[in-house]
């Protein structure tokens, strides 16, 4: 149950990094809602993984599917460019972020 925890909570690390790009200095009262509504969420789902897996991994995958997610939101909704390089290195992170979930004794 806890890796789902992290799942979830990447999921909404990248919500609220995408809300981020609307708060307008956090004039935006309904995508600031949304910001801390999200970021809380995220920070909540890691604490309560943290309780049972290691806090390092949980971090790094955590912090892992963000970026990834946010990358690829990037990508596919705001124009941000789709190149080999880019590519690559996201299939980098995601071995990464498997890597440290298959090693982890949890």
């Amino acid at each position: 149950m806890a890796w789902w925890y992290v799942i979830f909570a990447g999921c909404f690390e990248v919500l609220f990094t995408t809300c981020l790009r609307y708060v307008d200095g956090f004039r935006h009262v309904g995508w600031t809602l949304a910001f801390v509504a999200a970021m809380c969420a995220s920070l909540f789902l890691v604490g309560l993984a943290i309780k049972t897996l290691p806090m390092g991994t949980v971090y790094a995958v955590w912090t892992g599917l963000g970026a990834f997610g946010t990358v690829v939101v990037g990508m596919m909704f705001y124009g941000e460019p789709v190149t080999i390089p880019r590519m690559v290195l996201l299939c980098v992170l995601v071995a990464s972020v498997a890597g440290l979930k298959l090693v982890s004794s949890h």
